[in-house]
């Protein structure tokens, strides 16, 4: 995209004013008791979901913070009249019908300019039967649909043996935390209170009552399709017929697991969609608002919300465990006598917050290993997760490598332990779970968003690599480390990128890759780490940045899909350039002097778009504090290694 200008320079006093002046930036959103959480935000469907919820359950409106939302909701509307899933993005159809009807659920008029828009806009796509499996629970719950047009989910499904094809565990954490509560629902078949008797007929084109189930979405095989869809048949069919004690066993079943799992006010899984269907399930039930499961979970709901001002919006999770973590490595990079104490202080938050004593969903394939993982989210014991644990223990690993002493010992050997023992057959490693590698589940009809399993990933795998390798593993003296790489050796496309699965997309992938393989000892000369170096030079902006699209996850992924710059996406690059060795390659000049002339007065960094990913083609986020700390985790790395003799990167990532 760009020639590289070879005669770019760095001022290094300037650069050493941009450094402190991020860093006390990035000090000034520190938590009083030492952590850091920054907002994390996701398209526009769940503050519309967080909205209907409140008018399925019937509660009071709050005309204040309707309106707060309304405000949210009409300006991410896209030029198109619909919604997308990431600014600017293109119109996706379920975003737009949830936006449209919680909009009009908060009293907007259907002949308001922007209402008109996004009807249109929708009809003219085929209209909202073209919604996606969750959106169609939702309309089921209100009545726009019948319970004809999702899957057949009969709950019954608890009582099936691990054997059998479709089992929870045999699908991803947030996936089963999901479905467990919805195959209640779908049961027990409830309807939303609706005080206002608000419908959105009006963006079928035809009767919404007779719509069918969903066709086949682009990621599923033809024959896999046919015959879940003949089983869903068959279900329907049958299921009025099964015993009234079995579907009774089973309902108790599935609340059991629920409750076992509901995690106070951080709620069940941690995450929106299955602590707002264990709401309603409670509500299906008969349970009042006080009910303690129900009010309990009712207000972890609340503290998801962001409320400014003149506007408001639900994230879908809090990442207070993420955003410490990565804070630290910022924070260690950068150096000094005002971030390094601030930086053990985080540790010291983090470090109680490692789970030794619960064994969470995962130990179902892995019954032999003892927990040791970190959460993402302040309080998820069932669900631990590798990225983030292979993150702290890094952290943790580079404070106890410069201050000498053993505090952090006990922590960093259970949590290595956990991740060598969640190592995948295929020698690479996922992100909650071992072996879920089932892939034909992707293709039954409720998996039309292709996000049912969590399989290994190239970013995850190479973030445990990462791990061990700074520990002092190396392919020749450990296993899962040769492994590992040869996992990454297999999955490098052939332009010399890897897919990243949690941040947006090859860029992330190929940063956390070359961390990797840098640390594990792979030489620089290596075709792979070439090929991917050559790759990200290929991509520079012009600007001297780096950025790329949440398009690049198409099916049909054909070459890197450019975008304007951001700083996250340009600190990943440059990082992975200089884990590569090209500290002083002149790209990597400009790639800092573009962090250093895009930082506000303030020290940091603006980013309106989305660089991070919730399940791709399906769900993004934005996390606010991306370019808080990754612009100067870069700045500093470049300022550190060319300051010594060795150039080279010594730590995972």
């Amino acid at each position: 995209m760009l020639s590289v200008d070879q005669t770019a320079t760095v001022d290094p006093v300037a650069l050493e004013k941009s450094i402190s002046k991020a860093t006390r930036a990035l000090l000034g959103y520190r938590q009083s008791d030492g952590h850091w959480v920054f907002e994390l935000e996701a398209d526009s469907t769940i503050p519309a979901e967080y909205i209907l919820l409140r008018h399925y359950l019937g509660e009071p409106v709050d005309s204040e913070l309707e309106a707060k939302i309304a405000n949210y909701l009409r300006r991410v509307q896209g030029a198109h009249g619909g919604w997308p899933l990431v600014q600017d993005g293109a119109f996706d159809m379920s975003a737009s019908v949830k936006c449209y009807f919680a909009l009009k659920m908060i009293g907007d008029s259907v002949d308001a300019p922007h209402m008109a828009r996004a009807r249109e806009a929708i009809r003219s796509r085929g209209g909202a039967a073209n919604s996606n499996v969750f959106t169609r629970f939702l309309l089921a719950a209100f009545d726009v649909l019948t319970w004809r047009a999702v899957p057949v989910l009969p709950v019954e499904i608890m009582l099936l043996p691990m054997w059998s094809p479709f089992h929870i565990n045999k699908i991803s954490y947030w996936a089963r935390t999901t479905i467990v509560p919805l195959m209640v629902l779908a049961a027990l078949k409830p309807l939303a209170k609706n005080p206002k008797g608000v419908g959105i007929d009006e963006l079928f084109l035809q009767n919404p009552r007779s719509v069918g189930m969903t066709a086949k979405a682009p990621h599923q095989s033809w024959g896999w399709f046919a015959l879940f869809r003949s089983l869903d048949v068959i279900l329907r069919a049958v299921e009025p017929l099964f015993p009234k004690k079995l579907r009774a066993h089973a309902i108790e079943s599935a609340v059991a697991f629920i409750e076992e799992r509901l995690n106070g006010e951080d709620g069940l899984g941690a995450i929106f969609p299955p602590m707002a269907n264990a709401v309603m399930m409670y509500e299906a039930f008969g349970k009042p608002a006080d009910y303690p499961p129900r009010a309990i979970t009712r207000r972890g709901l609340d503290k998801l919300l962001v409320i400014g001002e003149h506007e408001a919006y639900c994230q879908p999770c809090v990442s207070p465990v993420w955003d410490t973590a990565l804070t630290c490595h910022a924070l260690i990079e950068a150096g000094g006598a005002e971030a390094l104490p601030e930086a053990r202080q985080a540790l010291d938050w983090l470090k109680p917050r490692q789970i030794l004593d619960v064994k969470g969903d995962w130990a179902v394939k892995r019954p032999e290993v003892r927990p040791g993982g970190w959460a993402f989210q302040y309080n998820n014991d069932y669900y631990p997760d590798l990225d983030d644990t292979a993150v702290v223990v890094m952290a943790m690993d580079r404070v106890r490598r410069q201050s000498g002493n053993s505090e952090y010992d006990t922590a960093i050997a259970r949590g290595r332990e956990w991740i060598e023992g969640m190592q995948s057959r295929d020698g690479g490693w996922a992100a909650f779970v071992v072996n879920n590698l089932e892939y034909y589940l992707n293709n039954i009809p409720f998996s039309d968003h292709g996000a049912l399993l969590d399989p290994p990933t190239e970013d995850v795998t190479a973030r445990c690599i990462s791990m061990l390798a700074q520990l002092g593993g190396t392919a020749a003296t450990s296993k899962a480390v040769a492994d590992g790489v040869d996992f990454l050796r297999r999955t490098q496309l052939a332009e010399g990128s890897w897919y990243g699965r949690w941040g947006l997309n090859y860029i992330y992938g190929t940063w956390s890759v070359l961390s990797a393989l840098n640390v594990a000892g792979v030489e620089h000369q290596d075709p792979m780490i070439r090929k991917a170096v050559d790759w990200l030079l290929s991509i520079q902006n012009r600007d001297g940045g780096w950025g790329e699209d949440a398009v690049s996850y198409r099916l049909d992924y054909r070459g890197f899909e450019d975008a304007p710059s951001t700083s996250s996406q340009t600190a990943w690059a440059l990082l992975g350039l200089m884990a590569a060795g090209e500290v002083r390659n002149p790209a990597v000049a400009r790639g800092v002097e573009y962090l250093k002339t895009t930082q506000t007065e303030k020290g940091l960094w603006d980013e309106a778009r989305y660089t991070a990913t919730g399940f791709p083609r399906v769900f993004y986020l934005r996390y606010h504090g991306y370019s808080k700390f990754f612009p100067l985790w870069a700045l500093a790395r470049y300022r550190n290694l060319r300051s010594t003799n060795s150039r080279v990167v010594g730590v995972g990532m």
